[in-house]
């Protein structure tokens, strides 16, 4: 029987005629596709009175929104520890310190009252992530975010494609990023996307992707390049290739088949596996959202042999993920109580999630967790 893997990118046709043409163009660096790419998200979004900006990586995406929104050495970043170490690591670039929030226990994002205890002199930012299939409450994050002065850098690696309370992700928050690599609800091989409020943030924004050249990017996206120009700040190597773009192109444009599909498959998950008592489901109908992965929670001490057992009828599975002050790196960050945090750390699944998932391939699923419980 064929393997069911974690996640599988839905690379056809499209995308290879995409990355064909982008190589034979012959304009391997940040080009032309980079220009259409950062204009069809913006259009894709409705972020029509904001700017786009393509870089290598979401990493590099949250890195660049930090410096953007003024972190510096010293600060502190009020983040849930419920989190991809990629966020941690890029307060950690800017100087920073993460400081560390506990989740919700039935969205698995932050929880704002606890964040209320971590406000100190040094709070800079916070980054508030949408969590597989569950969104923050954007409009609290708003508000806490106003009352202290804060800037907010959403974290929208999982929610590209959903919406909150009618509003397309991205069209909204103070500082966006999406994620882009090998295994989101779109690829761009390797990818992210920032989406802020100002040209001058777009200005810096260009400079730091590009080491620090103040290179216009208009020129680069003729597929041309300044032989001269200036560089005034610190900068890195985070811009986007042309043939990732390209790929991130053919992708988006199948947006409405990712997003239906993915959809209607976390749904018959869920209708399945609340039979099951044993098991926690994501505590949403899925209206509005384009998920990322499926998760369930299981009872303490069950993990391993749940995922031994659909192992042994070759199923992956993955754990979204380690708390980040479990990591010998961040054990002296300053925190809110974490409880929830370390209950649904040791809880959480995710199961194989994929874009056009057959019923067979989920029913497999289904079979092989009921006869762990059976």
């Amino acid at each position: 029987m064929e393997p069911i893997p974690m996640y599988k990118p839905l690379i056809e046709k499209e995308e290879i005629d995409a990355a064909k043409e982008a190589l034979e163009m012959g304009w391997l660096g940040m080009g032309s596709y980079v220009a259409k790419f950062e204009e069809s998200i913006k259009q894709y979004v409705g972020a029509t009175n904001k700017y786009v900006a393509a870089v290598s990586t979401g990493h590099a995406a949250l890195h660049l929104g930090l410096l953007v929104a003024g972190v510096g050495r010293g600060d502190e970043v009020i983040i849930t520890s419920f989190n991809n170490v990629a966020d941690f690591q890029a307060i950690l670039a800017t100087g920073a310190e993460p400081v560390f929030c506990d989740i919700d226990d039935n969205t698995l994002c932050i929880d704002l009252q606890k964040a209320e205890e971590l406000v100190s002199p040094k709070t800079k930012a916070i980054i508030v992530m949408d969590y597989g299939c569950m969104l923050c409450d954007h409009d609290s994050v708003e508000a806490f975010a106003h009352k202290y002065d804060l800037r907010v850098i959403h974290d929208a690696a999982h929610s590209f494609g959903s919406k909150y309370k009618g509003k397309m992700i991205g069209s909204f928050s103070d500082i966006c990023m999406f994620s882009f690599d090998p295994v989101k609800n779109i690829t761009c091989i390797d990818g992210g996307t920032l989406i802020v409020e100002t040209g001058e943030e777009l200005r810096m924004i260009h400079e730091m992707r590009l080491i620090g050249m103040g290179q216009p990017s208009a020129v680069m996206y003729k597929n041309q390049r300044a032989w001269t120009y200036e560089v005034q700040r610190i900068g890195f190597r985070y811009h986007m290739a042309n043939l990732h773009a390209a790929i991130g192109l053919a992708q988006l444009k199948k947006m409405k088949i990712i997003t239906e599909s993915r959809r209607l498959a976390a749904r018959y998950l869920s209708e399945e596996l609340r039979r099951t008592p044993e098991i926690i489901t994501p505590k949403t109908d899925f209206h509005d959202t384009t998920p990322f992965l499926y998760y369930i929670r299981l009872p303490e001490g069950k993990r391993e042999g749940f995922r031994e057992h659909l192992r042994t009828r070759g199923i992956d599975t993955g754990i979204h993920w380690q708390p980040g002050h479990w990591f010998a790196l961040f054990k002296g960050c300053k925190k809110s109580d974490l409880s929830a945090t370390d209950r649904v750390g040791k809880e959480i699944v995710s199961l194989p999630f994929h874009s056009r998932m057959s019923t067979e391939t989920l029913d497999r699923i289904i079979d092989a967790i009921k006869s762990f419980f059976a």
